[in-house]
């Protein structure tokens, strides 16, 4: 299987895309680490924990619980951890494994990155949304109730082991809410990514290994790419926010309860592909195409009862909103997506608005 490297002025590292993946984490263990903290979910280590115990071996270590959720992504739940941390002999030697979907990836190494100033992390991704985002780039943080990772940092792990195996113990829908982030990755630069979503959505839907494993591998080459040529979102790795300035608003005007993450991406997507037509940016069959897919890979959760007049109001709290102009990535054809800052909060709301008539 694929080993993708990531290079960035912070660190370079590899990307490990393999099933059984998770036995080479001696590979990658500092030679003089100090103690280990896992951090983890309850379920995630009963499914998988053994796997990882074998891994670390005689390491010393200890495994630090996170309750999980959107809703718990909090700043006290990262003191909380600190504090176990330091209860349980944490020093400047000692490495954070961040082990569980996309939130533990984010709140652990975002715990790692203010640890001591900073310690060690590496990422074991155990959701599809995690391996083809989360755990690769560097980015972690908390949310506030305003908005989602509105408090991070950028912390480069020492490397990402992806083991798709995993998956198989996964909820339907939460395998489903990591496909959007796919097709996402596909609309925004691999047009042959996107056909092959489109064509072979029974075979991906029925997790044949041979078809989820491409598609993984396909996204971590080219986020691994995208990351290296832009660390830190200051130009090409803006086009991986397509879909995710307006999904954030939606989660955070439904308290992170409703959605998932993945699937207020795909929401998000087609109200970006509706500004994008709009706009008249996008040709007639791509628009269609786009929102078909999305549509193959449904349904969302209703989004009955929220305004499109709320969710546009939830668009200048976002992170990437600089001096009130809202940052938009709209796709000018399938596998290239640009940037827009010049558009009006009116032209946004119609787009909202349209893409929840789709969803009720």
């Amino acid at each position: 299987m694929p080993q993708y490297q990531v290079s960035t002025p912070q660190r370079t590292y590899s990307v490990v895309v393999e099933r059984g993946g998770i036995s080479r984490l001696p590979e990658f263990l500092p030679p003089r680490s100090g103690k280990i903290f896992v951090v983890t979910t309850a379920d995630v280590w009963e499914l998988h924990g053994s796997h990882l115990q074998a891994a670390l071996g005689s390491h010393d270590y200890a495994t630090l619980f996170f309750a999980g959720s959107e809703e718990n992504k909090r700043m006290s739940h990262v003191e909380t951890l600190a504090e176990q941390m330091s209860d349980g002999g944490a020093d400047r030697s000692s490495l954070v494994i961040a082990f569980g979907g996309g939130i533990v990836n984010d709140l652990g190494g975002f715990l790692a990155a203010i640890y001591m100033r900073g310690i060690p992390v590496i990422q074991i991704p155990t959701t599809l949304l995690a391996q083809v985002d989360a755990s690769v780039g560097g980015k972690t943080g908390a949310n506030l109730t305003t908005g989602k990772n509105l408090i991070g940092a950028f912390h480069q792990p020492l490397a990402v082991l992806i083991d798709p195996a995993v998956l198989s113990t996964l909820p339907e829908r939460e395998f489903n809410a990591g496909l959007y982030e796919i097709i996402k990755t596909g609309v925004i630069a691999s047009e042959p990514l996107f056909r092959l979503l489109a064509s072979g959505r029974d075979e991906v839907l029925a997790q044949r290994h041979h078809i989820v494993d491409h598609v993984i591998a396909e996204s971590v080459r080219i986020k691994a790419e995208v990351v290296s040529s832009d660390e830190r979102e200051s130009g090409l790795r803006r086009i991986l926010n397509f879909g995710h300035t307006f999904g954030h608003s939606l989660e955070a005007e439904t308290q992170y309860k409703r959605f998932l993450h993945g699937e207020a991406v795909s929401w998000g997507m087609r109200a970006a592909t509706y500004l994008a037509h709009e706009l008249e940016m996008l040709p007639p069959e791509d628009h269609f195409s786009i929102l078909n897919v999305l549509d193959r890979y449904g349904p969302i959760p209703s989004v009955a009862g929220i305004s499109a007049e709320a969710l546009a109001a939830r668009l200048v709290k976002d992170k990437k909103t600089i001096q009130q102009k809202i940052h938009f990535v709209l796709p000018t054809k399938i596998g290239e997506v640009i940037v827009r800052s010049d558009i009006t909060l009116d032209q946004a709301t119609r787009a909202i608005a349209r893409a929840l008539g789709d969803c009720q």
